[in-house]
């Protein structure tokens, strides 16, 4: 039996703002924070470090859909050389159970890839 179509809403991704690599000598110091001690306005500081939250936020989900994606493709039973979820699950320390849920979240994104390009 097929698995009912689900209707596919395409979420726009958030444009965060682009995080600003610091110096090896700024973050030697533990108090400094992509330059956020250094702005006095509070409003300043509160839209900054607000945009750096949203950059943040958005840069660990897109990282975790591509973990998905590498457990997908390292578990796929098509590859000689693929890998069981508890070995998935030691190479990224997560829990077994954790690791099929990303292997299932990895394939439906790489389901949800192939759509798009048909």
């Amino acid at each position: 039996m097929a698995e009912p179509e689900r209707p596919r809403t395409p979420q726009p991704r958030l444009r965060p703002a682009p995080l600003i690599f610091e110096p090896a000598e700024a973050t030697a110091d533990p108090e400094h924070f992509f330059d956020l001690e250094s702005i006095a306005d509070p409003r300043e500081l509160l839209g900054r470090a607000t945009e750096l939250t949203h950059a943040f936020r958005a840069a660990a989900d897109r990282s975790m859909e591509f973990q998905a994606i590498a457990a997908a493709q390292l578990a796929d039973p098509r590859r000689f050389d693929r890998l069981t979820t508890a070995d998935i699950a030691e190479r990224a320390e997560w829990t077994e159970d954790y690791a099929k849920k990303m292997v299932e979240f990895g394939r439906d994104l790489l389901r949800g890839a192939r759509d798009d390009t048909d």
